[in-house]
């Protein structure tokens, strides 16, 4: 549980159920990591072990709130993921990256673009997070915006002199040096640049690059204006809104559910 004194400044402090109040009271209730993660010889699984554990004991598998993770609110928006679900870096990173367009003066698709474009990361997942993230946030943006999120992916492998985007320096360390990107995504940037909205797309990468900075807190209700224009928030909340994503969502919230 996260030391309320640690909340980074502009993140709202989180509020957790108590065991007894959360389903399955009264049960040791075990965590089965997604399969994703345990695929290769090298993985622990631990599914025949908590398997075991549950016959001799009685212990059950999650399902609904676990007191370990911050309640959302009952009909959550997308400001309610970045308090309360996304990752300390991911919350800073898509903040400042979203900052830096807008003091750009950049259009607000652009700025929202920023916002949106680790989104998977936060959360969810950090393979293909690009192509994760569009489909994540479709049904709320404009074609343009879920696009640009996509290609952003792709585009930051690949160097435009002619508008300022240098291969990242930090790709170096990340993959090394001698890293190339798989086909799939040689042809995706090939796609972008002939694309009417490729300078989108691109200007996510430009702001990307320079947005981790560790000593700058920037506020997220700034954005909540041009997030009322640009994302149309569900009334039922995130999650809960029969989109062709709300599973996506859910999982988010319910990040520790055995099914």
């Amino acid at each position: 549980m996260k030391d309320p004194a640690a909340l980074l400044p502009g993140r709202k402090p989180p509020t957790f159920r108590d065991a007894a109040d959360c389903p399955q009271a009264g049960h040791e209730r075990m965590i089965m990591p997604p399969p994703i993660t345990l695929i290769g010889p090298k993985a622990d699984n631990p599914e025949p072990r908590l398997l075991r554990h549950m016959r001799d004991t009685g212990a059950v598998f999650m399902m609904g709130d676990d007191p370990d993770v911050p309640v959302m609110p009952e009909r959550p928006t997308l400001l309610d993921f970045f308090h309360y679900r996304f990752s300390d870096i991911a919350f800073m990173h898509l903040l400042q990256s979203a900052k830096i367009a807008l003091d750009a003066k950049q259009d607000e698709k652009v700025v929202v673009a920023c916002l949106l474009h680790d989104i998977a990361n936060g959360a969810l997942l950090r393979v293909d997070h690009g192509y994760w993230g569009a489909q994540l946030i479709a049904p709320y943006v404009s074609e343009e915006i879920s696009w640009a999120v996509r290609h952003h992916q792709a585009l930051r492998y690949f160097a435009d002199e002619s508008v300022g985007f240098k291969y990242p320096d930090a790709y170096n360390q990340f993959f090394g040096p001698d890293y190339q990107p798989p086909e799939y995504l040689c042809k995706a940037h090939e796609e972008a640049r002939n694309h009417r909205w490729y300078m989108t797309s691109r200007l996510i990468t430009i702001y990307d690059v320079y947005s981790f900075q560790d000593d700058w807190n920037v506020d997220p209700a700034q954005f909540t204006d041009i997030i009322g224009r640009h994302f149309k928030q569900p009334p039922e909340g995130l999650g809960f809104d029969n989109s062709p994503v709300a599973h996506m969502w859910r999982s988010m919230i319910w990040p520790h559910n055995f099914l």
